[in-house]
């Protein structure tokens, strides 16, 4: 663990990516160009995050709702999605990264769909990072796919809707072997979770940056890191 942390650092980081288009707005390009200065940015975090020793990293790539924008956004989206996963993948997969799709990946397009399941087939194995990228997804979604299970195992009489515990529900979601999220940032200056990690972010420490993700440095990352090391965390508790 890095040294500048102390033992304070997260478990579990979860990021929303905000701002991209707000960027290229800025700059007088098109949107495209703003996502692909995120992509930018999104190498050098996760860099980070494996080097001073983050358990998981989970990222809000693309959501259940961003179907509604444009189809030249979505296309430029997909397209650098595809262009990340065969990018990067070396590199991910030599620094220890496992790398897990929170979403239904059955709603991406096939070439997209093949990458991502290729991605986690090849780094099923890692041990260091985890890196949860949240593509096609949303929490409301995530849920009710937890509640339909559950029910199914009641139906079957494999569970006891008396048996059913918050453990249950934990273990029927995406994210049913990693740690609750210890740490929430979203850039851009916007504050609000948009679907995001409902269930996982009880407990979560949150932060708001304004700047917009793809102006988002190193230096802020540590930034937002060293302000939830001093945060006193009482779960629901009473400090004496």
């Amino acid at each position: 663990m890095s040294e500048e942390f102390g033992n304070k650092l997260p478990r579990h980081v979860a990021i929303i990516m905000d701002g991209n288009g707000r960027w290229a707005k800025a700059h007088a390009l098109q949107v495209a160009a703003g996502h692909r200065k995120g992509v930018e940015t999104l190498r050098g975090i996760i860099r980070e995050s494996s080097d001073i020793g983050i358990e998981a990293l989970t990222l809000y790539a693309f959501s259940t709702e961003n179907w509604k924008r444009s189809p030249a956004e979505v296309g430029a989206l997909m397209n650098l999605l595809l262009e990340y996963f065969t990018s990067e993948i070396d590199e991910l997969n030599e620094k220890n990264v496992c790398i897990r799709i929170l979403g239904d990946k059955a709603g991406l397009p096939d070439a997209q769909r093949e990458a991502v399941t290729q991605a986690e087939k090849r780094t099923e194995s890692n041990t260091g990072l985890k890196l949860n990228i949240a593509i096609n997804y949303g929490a409301r979604a995530e849920m009710l796919s937890a509640v339909r299970a559950i029910a199914a195992q009641v139906e079957k009489g494999e569970l006891r809707p008396q048996d059913i515990t918050e453990e249950t529900i934990a273990g029927a979601l995406y994210t049913h072997d990693l740690p609750d999220v210890d740490l929430l940032i979203r850039t851009s200056g916007e504050m609000r979770l948009s679907n995001f990690l409902l269930y996982q972010c009880a407990y979560a420490e949150m932060t708001f940056p304004t700047v917009l993700w793809p102006d988002f440095s190193l230096a802020d990352y540590h930034a937002a890191l060293s302000a939830f090391g001093r945060r006193d965390r009482r779960f629901g508790g009473r400090k004496e």
